[in-house]
């Protein structure tokens, strides 16, 4: 925890800091519909399809998602093998989260008589929940979370208060800018900045950025942010052949491999032919989402139902 940001001017008023950017983010942000519910199941189903997914594409996704599967029991009572083949239908990206999403709702029914737990702690003993992700909810659906810590939250301290690229620094400087009690309005307003006015290519005066005048970046000219890894491409990735996988097998009770592969992918054959599917089968059955069986010399494959 800290008292002060590195580069907040001494006579800076944090304060004045604080209500800056909410007064900023109530006056104008973008309309997502999970901003628009306080249900931890709807919020939980945003947060995993987020995940590394452009939000443009979350959202159709997102409303035909509730449409199918519209609270926690209907999620749990679905097939799983359904429930991933959406997944892998709306290119949301790894289809574990599916899986995971799936299991978490079921363990909300079964251990938690349908009612989320409410805090960070608790959301973390669902499947597949990591603190990001418990906390997003925790301060969304109950307003009881800590301080979101994203790479858009990083690029802001960083730039804005000269923040050491340092895990720890960013989690104290967060933590020390929230007002106590209102995770759910400041969390969601110090993301929106990240993602409006401080990308990649800073929108300041554009977006009308609220911390202009405290800003060390604004006042410099630089605009370094942390290094932040980038996603492999999707195109030609495992992940990729993984998802036609799922997506072929949600089509056909069952398939051999032989029957599998040109459906996979049309150059099926050599270095990309049944050695490398059988790899690709295999790390699916291991993820517990499809199941091969051998039979009469073929090796068989559907969806885990």
């Amino acid at each position: 925890m800290t008292d002060r940001l590195p580069e907040l001017p001494a006579d800076a008023d944090p304060d004045a800091v604080r209500r800056a950017l909410v007064s900023w983010y109530e006056a104008d942000h973008r309309e997502f519909p999970w901003r628009r519910t306080e249900d931890p199941y709807r919020i939980l189903v945003s947060e995993v399809m987020s995940q590394q997914t452009q939000l443009s594409r979350v959202e159709g996704a997102y409303a035909d998602f509730l449409d199918r599967w519209p609270d926690v029991d209907a999620l749990a009572a679905a097939d799983r093998g359904d429930v991933v083949a959406f997944w892998s239908d709306h290119s949301l990206g790894y289809n574990n989260r599916a899986k995971y999403l799936h299991e978490a709702a079921g363990q909300v029914v079964e251990e938690y008589d349908g009612t989320f737990p409410e805090s960070p702690g608790e959301l973390q003993e669902l499947m597949g929940v990591g603190p990001y992700t418990a906390n997003a909810v925790a301060s969304f659906a109950f307003n009881d979370g800590d301080a979101v810590v994203d790479t858009n939250v990083k690029r802001v301290l960083h730039r804005a208060f000269g923040v050491p690229d340092d895990d720890a620094a960013f989690e104290g400087a967060a933590a020390f800018l929230m007002p106590e009690g209102d995770s759910r309005v400041w969390n969601n307003a110090v993301m929106e900045l990240g993602g409006v006015a401080c990308g990649g290519t800073p929108r300041c005066d554009e977006s009308g950025c609220p911390w202009r005048r405290w800003c060390h970046a604004y006042e410099t000219g630089d605009f370094t942010a942390p290094d932040v890894p980038e996603q492999p491409s999707f195109e030609g990735s495992r992940r990729q052949f993984r998802g036609r996988v799922v997506r072929t097998l949600g089509e056909f009770d069952e398939l051999t491999l032989d029957e599998l592969g040109p459906r996979v992918r049309v150059d099926y054959g050599g270095d990309a032919g049944e050695e490398w599917l059988r790899g690709l089968v295999e790390d699916l059955a291991d993820d517990g989402l499809v199941e091969p069986t051998e039979r009469d010399g073929d090796v068989f494959v559907r969806l885990r139902r």
